[in-house]
């Protein structure tokens, strides 16, 4: 240990958790539930407002796993709407019943779209009962980091991180707060902190980049007095959409970049665009406020709806949005996924991707640190992380080029939601095995045939190798589509129904008898 003057020793811990978002307060309470030690350490203070807010049917699926899994039922009621307003009312979140997309050519009045060419919307419950959420990070985080305290975490805010030393047997790591230096112990240490957090710079760690993806901006705010549109723009009035469309995570996608919209139960709004630098450049994102207001005139359908809206806090500007570390792991110590890299906010993936981590290390925690088999699944955990980060920056990186070509646009996201929604259900059936990696990455099948489509979707030149791509993709998914993705009939709105996981019973190695009571289990049937 390096001796610091002037600072006192704490006492030793088994664990010692750098960050408290949701993530970091998640994996230090199932670690105080294996009954080991545990201090978890925040540079600032809840509550702190936070992107980061869109759930999914997986990363819910997860949250609710871990709770039952490790005994925090304080937990669990947070993975549906309807029991989180049940059971927490003033926790505030957002009604999310799908995904919609909308597209736009920039400077151009949105005009009707009858076959649903420039709109995707697909939906993730068939009711608001069991529908996923927006997480108020300012909420949810400070709640969470409450329940760690209540379990026995030993919880410390304000506190600057420095001087991290990695031996043999255990690591130590100053903190100072408020003025007084301390050193601490701990036999592991897990970085919650998010991208080029405190270990990414403690320990000098090197990024990496994502290949072939497209170096990204972002702007963003929180605003109260946010209109809904008096129809959905894109659509005429007999159509009958899926779910509510502002009831849902919201992208407005345009050449170069795009535009999300998630509605809070508080009154407050979160949105913000992304933007390559090409496009950023452009529409002078780093004029922060100013250039916000000159993109929404762009785009006439979402101006009116921002027309009395007003920013509640300063816009953040970020120059630097994606990012990958060069290492996750070492002898005492682990990034979740959340500070090994960061892709996009398309998608949603941050969530499912850092449950998906919490998941994996909460079992290596589970068995003997010190034994050689403790080493071998840290590493694994390492190189699963990366592959996993990857496989979602070569989707999205996909999706970018392709943001001026809605078409392929659509078909590739296809790719995710054929393999989350399929992920999710074989989870549902007990039947992890079949799904073993985000986005079937590694599927013997479907991971290379998903990678050979999204190099096409890169070099697309005609519409005739565009039309040929989205078939091929329709071919792709059709063995692991349970949510009727590859129906043309549908006209890219698809809603969720019990027939097509019926149909599907086969693909996901189950009956018609097992679907029907995961489908019981889940609360499917229950009214609106």
């Amino acid at each position: 240990m390096h001796f610091v003057r002037g600072a006192q020793l704490k006492r030793a811990y088994d664990l010692a958790v750098f960050g408290s978002g949701f993530a970091g307060s998640l994996i230090a309470m199932i670690a105080r539930r294996q009954g080991l030690s545990v201090v978890l350490l925040e540079r600032g203070k809840h509550p702190r407002v936070t992107i980061g807010e869109s759930s999914t049917p997986l990363a819910n699926l997860l949250l609710e796993g871990v709770a039952v899994r490790y005994d925090l039922p304080a937990i669990r009621p947070l993975s549906k709407w309807g029991s989180w307003q049940r059971t927490y009312p003033h926790v505030v979140c957002g009604l999310k019943r799908g995904f919609t997309f909308y597209h736009h050519e920039l400077g151009v009045e949105d005009a009707r779209d009858p076959e649903h060419l420039r709109q995707l919307l697909v939906a993730a419950s068939p009711h608001d009962e069991i529908a996923d959420t927006h997480w108020y990070r300012a909420d949810f985080d400070a709640f969470l980091v409450k329940e760690a305290e209540a379990i026995g975490v030993d919880y410390l805010d304000e506190v600057q991180l420095g001087n991290f030393v990695e031996g043999e047997t255990e690591i130590s790591f100053t903190g100072t707060r408020a003025g007084e230096t301390s050193i601490y112990q701990a036999m592991f240490a897990i970085d919650a902190t998010g991208p080029r957090g405190f270990l990414h710079h403690a320990l000098q760690i090197g990024e990496t980049s994502l290949p072939d993806y497209p170096a990204t901006q972002t702007l963003y705010s929180h605003f109260s007095g946010v209109g809904r549109p008096e129809s959905a723009p894109l659509h005429i009035a007999h159509d009958e959409p899926p779910y509510p469309p502002e009831d849902a995570a919201v992208h407005h996608v345009f050449d170069g970049g795009w535009i999300w919209v998630l509605r809070f139960n508080n009154g407050i709004t979160s949105a913000g665009v992304a933007a390559t630098e090409k496009a950023a450049a452009r529409l002078h994102l780093s004029a922060g406020e100013r250039s916000w207001h000159s993109l929404l005139e762009l785009i006439p359908s979402l101006k009116k709806q921002f027309v009395t809206a007003r920013a509640e806090q300063p816009f953040t500007y970020v120059p630097r949005l994606s990012f990958m570390s060069s290492r996750v792991a070492g002898r005492r110590w682990a990034m979740l996924p959340s500070s090994a890299g960061f892709v996009d906010p398309l998608l949603s993936t941050g969530f499912p991707l850092t449950l998906l981590g919490v998941s994996r290390l909460a079992e290596i925690l589970g068995r003997d640190w010190s034994s050689e088999q403790f080493q071998l699944d840290l590493q694994s955990y390492a190189d699963q992380t990366t592959s996993e980060l990857l496989a979602t920056a070569r989707l999205i990186g996909a999706l970018y080029t392709n943001m001026n070509n809605f078409a392929i646009f659509k078909s590739l996201s296809l790719l995710y939601f054929a393999a989350a929604s399929y992920s999710e259900t074989v989870r549902r059936l007990n039947k992890p095995h079949l799904a073993q990696s985000f986005l079937l990455h590694d599927h013997p099948i479907f991971g290379p045939a998903s990678k050979a489509l999204i190099d096409r979707a890169m070099r697309i030149t005609s519409d005739e190798e565009s039309a040929c791509l989205s078939e091929n993709i329709l071919r792709a998914i059709e063995p692991f589509d349970v949510a009727g993705l590859s129906d043309r009939d549908r006209r890219s709105w698809y809603p969720v129904k019990a027939e097509d996981l019926f149909r599907s019973a086969a693909k996901v190695e189950s009956t018609r008898g097992e679907i029907e009571a995961l489908l019981q289990r889940c609360g499917f049937y229950r009214s609106q």
